[in-house]
């Protein structure tokens, strides 16, 4: 699946955030020569196929004071792990929710939820949350709380060049 010239300039302008003013798709369209409606348009496409999962508010949990990030691990039955983890991914204090594949013997988790809290006692209430809603299908877990952020920020293109190895 590749993108036209088009869509990319339009992945490129918006993957960094959408401009805070009264009609973002407006303004992207405005520095990228094009009519507000295509704009919009070309995004909703990208979304149906799939290229471009969500356009949304990414609120900074430092700033709204919830400085207790916790990845909450699971090691759930593997026949419940993908049922299990649609439940625990829609609990409105989940930020994401993904399932990964153990690492036994080391490592027996295979659901990981992050949570983020005031402090880390907030962080262990969710986490009392997701534990009764894993029930008996979960038989162990952990939480791995953040020390300091290393990096954060989605998926980047690189500006589009004609030379290999650019970017």
């Amino acid at each position: 699946m590749s993108l036209d010239t088009i869509d990319r300039k339009i992945v490129e302008a918006t993957q960094s955030g959408l401009p805070f003013v009264a009609e973002p798709y407006g303004e992207i369209a405005t520095r990228l020569g094009l009519d507000e409606a295509e704009v919009i348009d070309r995004l909703t496409a990208l979304q149906m196929r799939g290229v471009v999962r969500r356009v949304g508010v990414a609120p900074n949990h430092y700033a709204l004071g919830m400085p207790a990030n916790g990845m909450t691990v699971w090691d759930v039955e593997d026949a419940e792990a993908s049922a299990l983890g649609t439940n625990i991914g829609q609990l409105g204090f989940v930020s994401h929710c993904y399932l990964r594949p153990r690492a036994l013997p080391l490592w027996p988790y295979n659901l990981f939820a992050m949570v983020h809290g005031s402090d880390p006692s907030e962080v262990e209430e969710k986490r009392a949350v997701i534990a009764r809603l894993l029930g008996p299908a979960c038989r162990g877990n952990d939480v791995l709380y953040s020390t300091r952020i290393l990096k954060k920020t989605g998926l980047r293109l690189a500006r589009n060049s004609t030379s290999k190895g650019d970017g």
